[in-house]
């Protein structure tokens, strides 16, 4: 990813508190939908559409896609990237 692109992504994570504060908390864990609204106290809807943004992106990634509950996130390479820069 050359300079320009990775402005670009951070820009996009840093206009929205939601995607930032989601991006942190999930960090180098697994987290889930509800794990991240009850840390940022932010509501579920909020952190749902944070995270729909993030994968959008390729910042974050659903690792039971399937699962009606308890879906699990993490952060991918990318993701840790713009992490060291927030």
């Amino acid at each position: 990813m050359n300079e320009k692109e990775l402005y670009s992504i951070l820009g996009y994570v840093k206009v929205s508190k939601y995607r930032t504060h989601t991006l942190k908390t999930i960090g180098h864990a697994y987290k889930m939908p509800t794990e991240i609204a009850r840390e940022t106290e932010f509501k579920t809807s909020q952190v749902s559409t944070a995270l729909i943004d993030l994968k959008k992106k390729n910042l974050v990634v659903c690792l039971n896609e399937d699962a009606k509950k308890g879906r699990l996130y993490r952060c991918t390479e990318l993701g840790h990237e713009i992490l060291e820069h927030l």
